[in-house]
């Protein structure tokens, strides 16, 4: 059939610039394993590979390689993690979907900028974006593990969005931003951002610290520890900065006789 006037195919070579393969899509408790193959369906048409799962209440299912149409590569290769930590290991970036407004506010973003951080960070290693519970979303505490939220600009009036859905608009976005981006040289070895399970460790220690110190209630520290997680995300603190903020804990321990902190 002959094409019409002023119309042409793409070329491959104006869509074939390279995905970002330090990229990683997580799925936090997902309960529907069509959604999870219609996930890595909308992953594989825009080049991303790299797929997660956090206590899938089913999975491998039938109904996931049926709606994955094709991406049965990437349900094959998917990782299955007992913990949202695990999942994360090594991540330099994470950054959680969420359309529910939040008592404490993390940094929001829209969905253009989310993707140009993250294929800008991708240069230094190992990024996530996350996904919560079809009908719950994420948690605070799956949150807090966020340097920054992003939204779609859904319709006022209604803004539910299928959970595959939502990933494909997030996708098609980091494929534009990888498509537009110059290539981007890794940051010096004494300059990269501190990965989500060094980020952890810290945590773990100051909320030891801060009990040994009496700073924070024990029966509620959830709302300090909060706070200090969204100083310390706005700031994006590199590995070498961790390591200093947890040498001073460990001489605070050392002073008042508090509980150690680990080895840093």
């Amino acid at each position: 059939m002959p094409r019409r006037p002023g119309l042409s195919r793409p070329t491959a070579g104006r869509y074939s610039a390279p995905m970002p393969g330090a990229l990683r899509i997580v799925l936090v408790q997902p309960s529907h394993p069509g959604n999870i193959g219609a996930v890595a369906r909308a992953m594989k048409t825009m080049g991303l590979r790299d797929l997660c799962l956090v206590e899938p209440r089913h999975f491998p299912h039938a109904d996931a390689t049926a709606l994955a149409a094709g991406a049965d590569d990437l349900l094959a290769a998917a990782r299955v993690c007992a913990t949202l930590d695990e999942a994360l290991t090594g991540c330099r970036l994470v950054i959680g979907s969420s359309a529910r407004s939040r008592s404490i506010r993390w940094p929001q973003l829209e969905p253009r900028a989310a993707a140009a951080q993250l294929v800008a960070a991708s240069a230094d290693g190992a990024v996530a974006l996350l996904f919560g519970p079809e009908r719950s979303g994420l948690s605070n505490d799956q949150l807090d593990r966020c340097h920054a939220l992003v939204s779609i600009p859904t319709a006022p009036d209604f803004g539910s969005l299928n959970l595959a859905a939502a990933v494909q608009v997030l996708a098609y976005e980091i494929r534009v931003a990888a498509l537009q981006a110059p290539a981007a040289a890794p940051a010096a070895a004494d300059h990269r951002a501190a990965t989500a399970d060094e980020i952890e460790g810290f945590f773990a220690h100051l909320e030891r610290t801060l009990l040994a110190l009496a700073f924070i209630d024990p029966a509620r520290p959830g709302r300090v520890l909060r706070r200090l997680r969204r100083m310390f995300a706005r700031a994006v603190p590199e590995e070498d900065e961790i390591r200093i903020l947890r040498g001073i804990l460990t001489q605070v321990d050392k002073r008042t006789g508090g509980p150690g902190g680990g080895s840093l």
